[in-house]
């Protein structure tokens, strides 16, 4: 309110306001839908994104990232959002990983012009990966009978309580095989000619710290927004956060919607988030995190 106010004072001239450059955060794993913590999706970041690139006055727009990565569908739906929405407004975005933008969040760094990192930052991962577990020792040692009907032969394809079948990883091998082989792709479309090293060692799913993957060409540059901003657009840039994640209980009626639940539903819904978070947790475990 106050910016547009002085905007419309005959003594202040745009020429000489300061720089603006949109923020957003994209910070947590990516398609969790989790009530009490983060998570990334399109649906949760799609009007932070519109409003950042509405602004007009913006010279660039800044995309902070804290991801160990997660779905690859909304990884990918979110980079071609940012990226239509840069070539359209002809605004150059620039990406900040903190402590990680690996597999789905590196994804994310893809859509800005330009990658930072700490040196000490956690990227890449380009790579697919699938985990559960097999649960048909436990079952017979219980005496629990597992009865199970399909219509469709693949219908309990992978079933944690069925013996693993070698038909059934083979054909997730082969659904692994293509969504790695589009991560490839993408990473050689925005990166091209910076890649540095044998692209089998790039693209095996290791992460590297800032540092070496600088040196990689995964990124562009070690440094934070700050001074990497400051350092464009001068020492008055001015960051505008747009949206960013609100105290669980401010989010989607929360508080009503708990009431609405009952007692009675309340474990089942803490039931999901345990496992979600428990998820969480895994994604940032295998980075070391």
């Amino acid at each position: 309110m106050l910016d547009t106010l002085l905007s419309k004072l005959p003594w202040i001239s745009k020429k000489h306001a300061p720089p603006i450059v949109p923020v957003i955060k994209l910070v947590g794993p990516i398609g969790m839908p989790m009530s009490f913590g983060r998570s990334i999706s399109m649906a949760s970041t799609v009007e932070s994104i519109e409003r950042a690139f509405a602004i007009k006055e913006a010279k660039a727009v800044a995309l902070i990232i804290n991801s160990p990565g997660g779905s690859p569908v909304q990884s990918t739906l979110i980079y071609k959002r940012i990226r239509a929405l840069a070539e359209e407004k002809s605004i150059p975005v620039f990406a900040f990983a903190e402590d990680a933008a690996a597999s789905g969040g590196y994804v994310l760094a893809l859509a800005a012009d330009e990658i930072f990192a700490d040196a000490s930052s956690v990227i890449g991962s380009i790579g697919v990966i699938s985990a559960g577990f097999g649960f048909t020792g436990l079952i017979e040692k219980i005496g629990v009978e597992r009865r199970v009907y399909t219509a469709g032969q693949s219908k309990s394809t992978l079933d944690p309580f069925k013996p693993e079948n070698p038909e059934d990883v083979k054909r997730l091998k082969a659904l692994q095989e293509d969504i790695h082989s589009e991560f490839i792709d993408m990473v050689r479309e925005r990166r091209g000619d910076l890649l540095q090293e044998d692209q089998a060692e790039l693209f095996s799913g290791e992460f590297w710290t800032g540092l070496r993957a600088e040196k990689l060409g995964l990124i562009d540059g070690i440094g934070d927004i700050r001074s990497v901003l400051r350092a464009r657009f001068g020492d008055k840039v001015k960051m505008k956060v747009i949206g960013g994640s609100k105290p669980f209980w401010k989010r989607g009626g929360m508080m009503e919607n708990l009431s609405a639940m009952g007692q009675s539903s309340l474990p089942e819904t803490w039931s999901d988030d345990l496992l979600a978070t428990l998820e969480e947790r895994s994604l940032w475990s295998r980075l070391g995190l």
